[in-house]
């Protein structure tokens, strides 16, 4: 498991601590090296700053938790400091539930908060000139237009996108099987639309782009190669320029954004969305609420004579 070495080392006493909480996550929720290495940060940090106040993990009251959080308020930034309020209260939830605590000192601890930042994201108008973009009468177009059409259809993230595999796909459903963050799988709906572009990439363009080699991504580069994140990234912003998006303003996860701003404009429920994005907390799909009211807000001053 991944240590992240930006602190000194811990007391023998503490660092095992740490250590049994961040492998039961790595067991029990199977969260990336990524999150794991925050969470081990987060943990470290706070144990040295307890050790420094005369007090430890096990035996840090809520007085300690709101010294720290202030102390963290000094010199970091709001997410920052709503990361670390995360992590301080998984650890004391998980330690209750382990029988080390009688009671939980983050219950009473509050969120930052945190400038209204929203998402980009794209209008239905610059998303259907976008899929109009892709050279249909070449291979790479077809795969191009295939890529996106899915994108924009299903809300993956990009990494997921290119990772599809042949036996990902169920073209009788209409849906693709993704294995996301934390190697969590979900099963999500493409659309006809979307189906439509992927079979016509692979029965008119895919052979052709993989020289006739067998290769089990769905969308490959040349001679069997998967395209990578940032190979996908660089045609997007192609096609973007091409159609007057400004480079800025486009990215595949932008394309991720207005699927589910798109979708809760049109009335989808919350947490449909949060299962199609694979959420794990239907917080984080909140934003695309705020994203479609500044959407309203922004119509309204335009449109209305009094906005």
């Amino acid at each position: 498991m991944p240590r992240a070495p930006t602190h000194p080392p811990l007391p023998a006493e503490a660092l095992q601590v740490v250590d049994i909480f961040c492998d039961s996550l790595w067991l029990e929720a199977g969260l990336s090296a990524n999150s794991l290495t925050s969470y081990r940060r987060d943990l470290t940090a706070l144990s040295h700053w307890l050790i420094k106040h005369s007090s430890s993990l096990r035996a840090a009251t809520e007085a300690d938790l709101n010294r720290y959080i202030a102390h963290l308020a000094q010199g970091h930034k709001q997410s920052s400091q709503a990361r670390a309020i995360s992590t301080l209260r998984r650890y004391f939830r998980w330690s209750v539930a382990r029988g080390e605590r009688a009671d939980d000192p983050t219950r009473a601890l509050v969120m930052p908060i945190r400038a209204g930042r929203l998402p980009k994201t794209l209008s239905e108008s610059h998303v259907e000139a976008l899929l109009q973009a892709p050279d249909t009468q070449t291979p790479r177009g077809l795969r191009d237009l295939a890529m996106l059409e899915v994108l924009y259809a299903s809300g993956l993230r990009v990494s997921e996108l290119v990772n599809l595999r042949l036996t990902d796909l169920n073209r009788d459903m209409g849906i693709v099987r993704v294995m996301g963050k934390g190697d969590k799988e979900r099963l999500v709906p493409i659309g006809e639309s979307a189906m439509d572009a992927v079979q016509r990439y692979m029965e008119n363009a895919r052979l052709e782009l993989s020289g006739g080699q067998p290769a089990d991504v769905i969308f490959i580069s040349q001679k069997t190669k998967p395209l990578t994140r940032q190979g996908f990234w660089q045609i997007i912003k192609r096609y973007g320029v091409k159609v007057g998006i400004p480079r800025e303003r486009l990215s595949p996860h932008v394309l991720r954004h207005a699927f589910a701003t798109h979708l809760i404009n049109h009335g989808a429920d919350l947490r449909v969305v949060q299962l199609l994005l694979g959420h794990a907390s239907i917080t984080t799909t909140q934003i695309y609420t705020h994203v479609a009211r500044e959407r309203l807000k922004s119509l309204h001053e335009k449109h209305h004579p009094r906005g």
